[in-house]
């Protein structure tokens, strides 16, 4: 299990990546949703895998979650994980990113890969919730890159117990230009598009905060000119340049000193070895890259017969800490 091997028929990277969208079309369960107000007048949605307030909850240790650019709870990776965690008798909670869970958030910011007080914010609630409780938390893509720059910001008191990160973009600039060529095309034109539509819906908020025309954001055709028009200038960065360099996760895994693992597969249709850190690691950091697995994929098993690796990996991994 601590091995990953493709599933056979398939092993390509695009098939990896794709195959649980088809696989899983449906949620496992339908989560328990609260929200969360935040300080500067805004709100997170939580999705709880049951009820926190519960008896039975409160004895769990917890396994949270932080989703990847545009996901959802009804992200495949992101009910899975959570159903897996549950199943294994943790209690599973996710932070939806703002504007994230269906509902547009009520301020012109948003969210980002190095936009850590949110995170700070909600981990802060369930230490006052969960005092005593183990806690685990798991970013999927932007959210692992989320967790990186989280865990070096807050390295002497990051609330968790471990954590993991997986699939992450932690150069942002190589991934920008990456999934710009060849089918990764089809990724960003599906990203983009949940951008630009949650753009739009806050067109009234963005004319007012950056001046912005609804033509001007329904012209944008790459993920580095949205992050250039909106992503930067909203949340304080000169330009997609300046907030690339920032917020690449890559640069601080020195500075993280959290029990932390950092999975990633080579042939990650998202990303470029840029991503694969080429420097001495903390010896807390525990770095695991396969040859295959695709971009959040890692599907093992056969075409007949596909599972889920990270949803079988991850609960066993933690295992010792749920007892602990």
């Amino acid at each position: 299990m601590t091995h990953f091997t493709a599933a056979s028929g398939i092993s390509n990277p695009h098939l990896q990546t794709l195959a649980p969208r088809f696989i899983r079309k449906k949620a496992l369960f339908e989560p328990i949703w609260q929200t969360l107000d935040t300080q500067d007048g805004d709100f997170l949605d939580l999705a709880w895998s049951e009820d926190s307030q519960s008896t039975a909850a409160q004895e769990k240790p917890l396994f949270v979650l932080f989703h990847g650019l545009e996901g959802c709870f009804y992200s495949p990776y992101a009910n899975g994980l959570m159903n897996a965690f549950a199943k294994d008798g943790w209690l599973s909670v996710m932070m939806h990113f703002r504007g994230c869970s269906g509902k547009p958030n009520r301020l012109p910011r948003a969210y980002h890969s190095g936009e850590v007080e949110d995170a700070r914010f909600f981990l802060e609630y369930l230490n006052q919730q969960f005092p005593e409780r183990v806690k685990v938390a798991v970013g999927i893509s932007l959210g692992g890159n989320m967790l990186a720059n989280y865990l070096a910001q807050y390295a002497d008191d990051p609330l968790l117990d471990a954590a993991s990160i997986v699939s992450a973009p932690l150069d942002l600039s190589a991934c920008s230009e990456r999934i710009e060529q060849g089918f990764s095309k089809v990724y960003k034109t599906y990203l983009l598009r949940s951008l630009k539509r949650n753009a739009l819906r806050k067109h009234h908020l963005l004319k007012g905060e950056l001046g912005l025309t609804y033509q001007s954001i329904k012209r944008v055709t790459k993920l580095y000119d949205f992050d250039d028009l909106i992503t930067a200038p909203l949340h304080g960065f000169q330009d997609a340049d300046d907030y690339y360099q920032r917020c690449s996760g890559i640069h601080r895994l020195q500075q993280i000193k959290l029990p932390t693992q950092i999975i990633h597969a080579k042939d990650d249709p998202f990303m470029t070895d840029a991503v694969i850190p080429h420097f001495v690691l903390p010896e807390n950091i525990h770095y695991r890259l396969f040859e295959k697995g695709g971009h959040v994929g890692f599907v093992t098993g056969s075409l007949m017969n596909p599972r889920f690796w990270l949803e079988e990996m991850l609960p066993a991994y933690y295992q010792g800490l749920k007892t602990a």
